[in-house]
């Protein structure tokens, strides 16, 4: 009996481990597909038998080649690394508050980034001043932690997770308007350019923001990767997390700064983007059939550039030359699914 035991329990492994491969291989497949359609796909079409020639730089004088290099490469770039912060971040929020309707735009964070970072282009482009990335991503980092510390102050006093995520949504209100005020009454032609970046835009991205955001992700993304195991030990309790030698404290303080810092980053320049934090850790865990960090981590960053890629290239070639804002596009596909999730809590409380 104890060996029919232990031969089920193997077996059980093993098709789990097969899951997981089979889902990360998928995620690669995705990646490679979205890719090259964000790539060949737009305004002007880029025929995929040139794509080799124009990427390796044996082709620099076409047309296709400065599209590609210019404007097309650098916006890929930034979905997917943005796309993939915005994913941890929810993951980071939903592991703090244990809630999965818990994200970087429900709770108002990435409304409060907005807010700051609106009012210190207005201050400093409005003195003839010029806002470099850095300065962008500090300001964008203070208004989530100052709307973070909202969320944090109100948790203690409501002890239902529901109610915390209407005063977070609520706070997500307040923000907005104040940046829509801000917006409305300034005089600057290029401030008043601040409405598009307000609703969310992966356009307009260069190579040097690259660099930065690339640093500042990937960093942030590495100290999520390594918390995985202490993120486990808490998804089991406190008491067991403490039982474990995790300071608790330091922990949660952790959680905080690498989703705010995550948040902040994809704010300051993509502006807000809704429904990514919520609906990729949900759909990557359900895929996965675990929300094991060590492997949810790594998922979710790659689901989370795949979505972004894939909302990306909707929101510039279905109606090109128009382009639709791509939190329009992320909560078109990510609001179905925190309905779900909603229903699906529904159901289990019945």
């Amino acid at each position: 009996m104890q060996r029919q035991d232990q031969i089920n329990d193997e077996f059980g492994q093993g098709v789990r481990r097969a899951r997981v491969t089979s889902v990360f291989i998928a995620l690669a497949v995705l990646l490679v597909v979205f890719v090259v359609a964000n790539l060949c796909i737009g305004s002007l079409n880029v025929p995929l038998r040139d794509l080799g020639a124009i990427l390796t730089g044996l082709d620099t004088e076409s047309t296709y080649y400065q599209v590609i290099w210019n404007i097309r490469l650098p916006r890929l770039i930034a979905a997917g690394l943005l796309g993939g912060a915005l994913a941890l971040a929810g993951f980071l929020l939903q592991t703090f508050f244990n809630n999965p309707i818990a994200g970087p735009y429900i709770l108002g964070i990435s409304s409060g980034a907005k807010l700051v970072v609106a009012l210190m282009m207005i201050v400093v482009v409005g003195n003839a001043g010029v806002m470099s990335s850095g300065m962008m991503i500090l300001a964008a980092f203070v208004g989530s932690m100052i709307a973070m510390i909202f969320v944090l102050l109100v948790s203690r006093r409501i002890s239902s997770m529901s109610m915390l995520i209407v005063a977070g949504v609520m706070i997500g209100y307040i923000c907005s308007a104040a940046t829509d005020f801000l917006i409305t009454f300034a005089s600057d032609a290029n401030i008043v350019n601040l409405k598009n970046w307000s609703l969310g835009s992966f356009s307009g991205i260069n190579w040097s923001d690259i660099g930065l955001m690339t640093a500042v992700v990937l960093v942030a993304s590495a100290a999520v990767f390594l918390l995985s195991k202490p993120m486990g030990a808490f998804q089991l309790g406190e008491q067991y997390t403490r039982s474990m030698g995790v300071n608790i404290r330091a922990f949660r303080i952790a959680l905080i700064l690498l989703s705010s810092l995550l948040a902040a980053c994809v704010t300051a320049f993509a502006g807000p983007i809704s429904f990514v934090g919520i609906a990729v850790p949900h759909l990557v865990k359900r895929f996965l059939a675990t929300s094991k960090p060590l492997v949810v981590v790594p998922a979710a960053f790659l689901g989370g550039g795949i979505f972004c890629l894939f909302c990306d290239l909707i929101a510039r070639s279905v109606f090109a030359p128009t382009e639709v804002s791509i939190s329009a596009v992320t909560a078109i596909f990510g609001a179905p699914v925190v309905i779900a999730i909603l229903l699906r809590r529904q159901k289990r409380m019945q």
